[in-house]
């Protein structure tokens, strides 16, 4: 038997989002986590992006559990993809498991799963691999790192964490278990480095309590409280606010809805009976009176800050009296989408807070105080950074160097990399595809980077198509080119630009050639551009009579 762990990055390490890793060793493989990741700007059409695990198709038999870290869409929002593919059972807390139960039930797939609940502090062995779970804080709560022991060596799998002394469940991060790890001598650790470009430490999640309480106390309207689904600590702080200051609360949004009714099941979520409203209830009550909670902390066009914003949504509309708080960091990349929904509900008079004016939302990551303290509680002979884009993993391993680490310790590589630890020493192995993997409503993968270089170039520049009628025996115009323009000239423009532009098609075609669908194109392309100094997508179709 071979003592070779191989560790192999499918997302998560070199952009912000789309966490997944496997773990493959004996021929058998434990993956860990299955996230999404929100599209760029650029990303024009797409929903959301999953990771490329196409290296576990044709070995799913091999893998011998999924084990969730926590319940963030950027760790279980791809997991209704993955399930399907890979049929193996999936590990995680009972929060945690949860939220992937409403997932999966949404997608059709609750009957298809088999979900194991776990508790932080326990031991399972799921094949060669023997792993304990450790409690870390986060902005969720039951978020766990891993222990992953094997005969290769104990590798140390830290999740999202940040090192809260006042986290608002009063439970903090298991710091005995990772000095105990330290103990018996960790060969690999593998650290959350999201936060690694931020000095100092990470604020408690308290210190967002009496921030919500001030404002929900002070608001002369409506109070609409924007955040990721996923976040329920956050609606536990929303809703001590609403009770403390008489209000009735309302979720807003399936999801939102779906996630808070399953946390109040389990009891993450404590709301009295009597402060608890639906939307359709929350609509009648005195402005004064009422709190909603709802997605769209990000801008998203579809969500319901992002409708609200554009006057687009359909159950109510922003009042002039109405608090709107956007509590979350902008995902890297949304600034520009979160400035414009803020502008646009300014202007329609509502007062928006946000975390650069009050202190409504900190983040759930190390900063590099708790990076190091995380490096010297655990003191690994490797480290490998992850959860990050290429200049945060880096800046992590620079973190690591200033702490004593050897360079040649001290491994940085992004998606598709695969690592090998054996008899105690970390090599880089073979590369294999880690990429983008595009959702756009039912399809998956369909779009590939040069279908987005062209959406990109239709947005830019626009459109032009040519359709020729021909005669099929002696390629004489049967009619008049017609020609059909979008996103490129004004109405106006395309009257003066249109019949310059038939003239020389007729031309060509006049002229003959070997090729004249691809002449019509060039001419049409310089004469364009000649005119224009732009460069619109080209078609020509021809039909032959």
């Amino acid at each position: 038997m071979s003592n070779k762990l191989k560790i192999i990055p499918l997302g998560g390490l070199g952009e912000v989002g789309k966490n997944m890793m496997a773990y493959e060793f004996d021929g058998q493989i434990l993956v860990v986590d299955a996230g999404l990741m929100f599209p760029e700007n650029d990303m024009i059409g797409v929903d959301y992006i999953i990771p490329d695990f196409e290296y576990l198709y044709d070995k799913s038999h091999q893998v011998v559990g999924i084990i969730i870290t926590h319940g963030h869409e950027d760790h279980i929002g791809a997991i209704h993809h993955v399930v399907p593919r890979v049929p193996a059972p999936i590990f995680g807390t009972q929060l945690t498991l949860g939220l992937v139960e409403v997932k999966l039930a949404r997608n059709g797939l609750a009957s298809k799963a088999e979900l194991r609940r776990i508790n932080a502090g326990e031991s399972v062995q799921i094949g060669p691999f023997r792993v304990e779970f450790f409690h870390v804080c986060h902005s969720i709560p039951d978020a766990v790192g891993l222990g992953i022991t094997t005969p290769a060596g104990l590798v140390v799998h830290t999740g999202d964490y940040k090192f809260d002394h006042t986290p608002i469940d009063n439970w903090p991060t298991d710091y005995a278990k990772l000095a105990e790890f330290s103990q018996r001598g960790v060969d690999l650790l593998l650290s959350d480095s999201t936060n690694a470009e931020r000095p100092g430490w990470t604020p408690s999640e308290r210190v967002i309590g009496p921030a919500l309480d001030e404002i929900i106390k002070n608001a002369p309207g409506r109070v609409i409280v924007a955040t990721f689904a996923s976040l329920i600590a956050r609606m536990q702080q929303v809703a001590d606010a609403a009770v403390r200051h008489r209000r009735k609360l309302a979720f807003v949004g399936t999801s939102m809805v779906d996630n808070a009714k399953m946390a109040r099941k389990l009891g993450y979520l404590l709301v009295p009976d009597e402060t608890l409203v639906t939307v359709e209830t929350a609509l009648k009550l005195p402005p004064e009176q009422v709190v909603l909670m709802c997605t769209g902390s990000q801008g998203e066009p579809s969500s319901i800050i992002g409708r609200l914003s554009a006057g687009t949504n359909r159950q109510f509309d922003l009042l002039p009296t109405d608090t709107v708080v956007l509590s979350s960091h902008p995902i890297p990349g949304n600034e520009e989408t979160i400035s414009k929904t803020i502008n646009r509900m300014l202007r329609l008079g509502a007062n928006v807070i946000y975390d650069s004016i009050a202190p409504v939302h900190v983040s759930g990551h190390a900063s590099q105080e708790e990076q190091k303290l995380m490096l010297n509680l655990v003191r690994p002979k490797y480290f490998m950074p992850i959860h990050g884009e290429l200049r945060q993993l880096k800046r992590h391993a620079w973190l690591a160097e200033q702490m004593g680490l050897p360079k040649e310790n001290i491994v940085v590589v992004e998606n598709g990399q695969v690592v090998e630890l054996e008899d105690g020493k970390l090599t880089v192995g073979e590369r294999i595809p880690g990429g983008y993997v595009f959702v756009e409503g039912g399809a998956i993968g369909d779009a590939d980077p040069d279908v987005m270089r062209e959406r990109e170039q239709l947005a830019r520049s626009g459109i032009f198509i040519v359709n020729l009628s021909i005669d099929k025996y002696t390629n004489r115009l049967l009619e008049n080119p017609e020609i059909i323009t979008r996103g490129f000239v004004s109405n106006e423009d395309a009257e003066t630009l249109i019949p310059l532009v038939r003239k020389r098609v007729i031309d060509v075609i006049h002229n003959g050639g070997l090729d004249m669908q691809k002449d019509i194109v060039d001419v049409v392309k310089t004469y364009l551009y000649n005119e224009t100094r732009r460069k619109p997508m080209v078609f020509v179709t021809l039909t032959k009579v």
